[in-house]
Formats: structure tokens, C-alpha cells, sequence
């Protein structure tokens, strides 16, 4: 596995007035594959853990999305005293038999005090990260310290990132793996083997099946429909379960028995209420925001025999987070460009002299 190595080319300066740092997909993809992946996820972890400890810093809102048969829209800002942050990402089922992803995103940070973007990022890649480091996340406060199986549900896009942060993270050494798509799986097993993960991989031809001993239960399905992806008698004591795919209105995998017998932890109450898991439950239903527990105002797992249950639909905060660990990562290693695209004027009143200039050729 690829570890963090000091820059092998120097750490690009500062862009000059009217430049904004900007890192492209391919940059992403060099970059995550120099440091590794399991290595951007630890400190991606950690820079998660700083920003939900500082949770009443952020002005919050659920995200703004345009929903349509196909699939949805959506925005997600966030902001703080110092920066303004938002992504644009989509999610549609079907763009797998057009040739294209289900997920495709990208983001920027500006300066709140004069409006000024700073930063411009690929998300794709970024989303996956940030999605996988939030569940090892969560699962560091809510999972039995000694959970060594774990059962991945759905194999597509996510999994190899959920897969490699929980085994270089968290310890898990047997991964059971359920799609009811066996290519998806084949892929998954693949990729895996491919980068000489230290973990058994074991096929299973049902989610029944992928449940059985697992310590741990991801659910990664991505239509969007309400599906009972996994059922309330599959559960034992002790599981710690992470719903990941469940995030948008009208789209699910749990079975409602599951929520009424797992203590259950959200990112941003007001979102998950709409798009979670919790769309099956009553508006009065108790649920934990995850900063309380980092921050000590709130227990997590109380004790060995707890069923928890982290119903993950992705916040604007963990995109903020990726943001701005890319950001670091890529002023180190070198993998930022600058774009041109804020007005650089002599007189900032004077706006209509960038097209005397381009006519001029001056």
C-alpha cells in the first residue's frame, strides 16, 4: 500500500491575483494514488473529526435538490466565519447502462469576507473519499472495538473505498460481499487483489448470506426506489450498521424493524429526516446527531450487545472536509493548477476594460 511520501516535485506557489487553486480529476487520481488511498482516508478522518467538533461553527442547511424520475440535482452549501463552501453532485441509477457514473460532482471554497473563490475541486473522486471516511468515522465511536467482518452490500462505485478504509482503519479482516449484480462483485474482488489488500474476500449469493458473523453491515445500493435491502431478522447483538445508499427522498434499504431496534445516529437531523432511513419513522422518532457523540455530549455504543445504526446520507461539511484536505494534499505534492477566473483589474470599477484588452490584444 502506497504511504505519504515528502513532495517529489516542490509545492506550487501561490496563484497570482485573479487565479483560483484548481484540482482535476486526473490531478485527484495522481494524487490519491501517490499518497494511497488508505493514507488519504486516515488524514481525511481526522480533518472530519476536527469539523464535526466544531459543528456550531458552520451556518447548516439540508441541501438543495432538484429531483426527476431519472434521479436528482442537488447542492450543498455550508459556511463558516472564514469560508463558504458548496458541491453540485447528481445521482442517477441508470447512468451505468449510458456508459457514464451514477455520481459525478464538483465543489468550491470561497473567502467570506470579500466573496472570493479560492479553491475549485473535482468531487467524484472526492465524494467517494469523504463518504468512506465518514463511515470509518462514525464507526470509530459506534462499532465494537473488536469488529473484524464485515458485510458490503452493493459493490458498485463506493465499495472499493468503504472496503479499504475499514480494513486499513478499522482492522477488519474478512469481507463478506453481496451484489445483485455478480459482475459489480467480480470488479470489487479485482480491485481489491489489485492493490494487495490484506483481507479475506468472501462471495456470497444473498444479502442473507453477507450478513451471517458479520460484525459490521455497509448497505451501498444505489437505486432509487424504497427497497428492504436488509431485514430486521438478519441482524444479531452487537452490529454496528452503516446506511450508506439510502439518501434522497423516496429511496431506502433498511427494513423499519431495524431503526426500532437499533439506537440510531445521523449527520444533520433536518436532512436525514427528509432523506434518510428515517423517512420510515415517525417525526418524534429519537435519533443522535454524530458531532454530540465526538464532542462527549452524547453517548454512542453503551455496551457490547447494542445494535447501532449510523444512517449516513452525506453532508455538506464532509464535502467542505474533502475540500480542504485535497486542497493541503495537492499544494504538497504539487498537483494544483490555477485558473483564470476573477477579474485582475487596474481599476476594479472598470470591468469592461478586460474586453478593450482582449480586442487590443494588450
Amino acid at each position: 500500500m502506497p504511504t505519504q511520501e515528502p513532495p517529489s516535485t516542490p509545492p506550487k506557489p501561490a496563484p497570482a491575483a485573479g487565479a483560483v487553486e484548481y484540482l482535476s480529476l486526473p490531478a485527484a487520481a495522481r494524487l490519491i494514488a501517490q499518497v494511497g488511498v488508505v493514507e488519504c482516508l486516515r488524514g481525511l478522518v481526522e480533518v472530519l473529526e476536527q469539523d464535526f467538533r466544531r459543528w456550531n461553527d458552520f451556518h447548516k442547511s439540508a441541501r438543495l435538490a432538484q429531483h426527476m424520475p431519472q434521479g436528482v440535482i442537488e447542492l450543498m452549501p455550508i459556511a463558516d466565519a472564514e469560508h463558504y463552501a458548496f458541491k453540485y453532485v447528481n445521482g442517477h441509477p441508470g447512468n451505468t447502462r449510458l456508459g457514464q457514473p451514477t455520481v459525478m460532482a464538483f465543489g468550491a471554497i470561497a473567502r467570506m469576507d470579500t466573496g472570493a473563490p479560492e479553491f475549485i475541486c473535482e468531487l467524484t473522486l472526492g465524494t467517494a473519499l469523504r463518504t468512506a471516511a465518514t463511515s470509518v468515522l462514525a464507526a470509530r465511536h459506534l462499532a465494537r472495538p473488536d469488529s473484524r467482518v464485515m458485510a458490503l452490500i452493493g459493490n458498485g462505485s463506493q465499495s472499493e473505498f468503504q472496503a479499504l478504509g475499514f480494513v486499513g482503519l478499522l482492522g477488519i479482516q474478512t469481507l463478506r460481499l453481496y451484489d445483485r449484480d455478480p459482475a459489480a462483485t467480480r470488479k470489487l474482488v479485482a480491485n481489491l487483489r489489485g492493490v494487495g489488500a490484506a483481507v479475506e474476500l468472501i462471495e456470497c449469493a444473498s444479502a442473507a448470506e453477507a450478513v451471517q458473523g458479520a460484525d459490521i453491515v455497509t448497505t451501498l445500493t444505489a437505486d432509487k426506489t424504497r427497497a428492504t435491502v436488509l431485514r430486521g431478522e438478519w441482524l444479531e447483538e452487537g452490529m454496528h450498521i452503516n446506511a450508506v445508499g439510502g439518501d434522497c427522498p423516496g429511496k431506502t434499504e433498511l427494513d423499519a424493524a431495524i431503526l426500532r431496534r437499533a439506537r440510531v445516529f445521523v449527520e444533520f437531523d433536518p436532512q436525514t429526516r427528509i432523506e434518510g432511513e428515517l423517512q420510515r419513522m415517525p417525526a418524534d422518532f429519537a435519533v443522535t446527531e454524530l458531532w454530540r457523540v465526538l464532542t462527549g455530549q452524547a453517548p454512542g455504543r453503551q455496551g457490547m450487545l447494542d445494535i447501532t445504526l449510523f444512517d449516513s446520507v452525506g453532508f455538506a461539511l464532509e464535502d467542505y472536509s474533502v475540500m480542504r484536505h485535497m486542497q493541503a494534499l495537492g499544494r504538497a505534492h504539487g498537483g494544483l493548477e490555477a485558473l483564470a477566473l476573477i477579474p485582475a483589474l487596474d481599476d476594479p470599477k472598470d470591468l469592461y476594460s478586460l474586453i478593450r484588452a482582449a480586442e487590443t490584444g494588450t
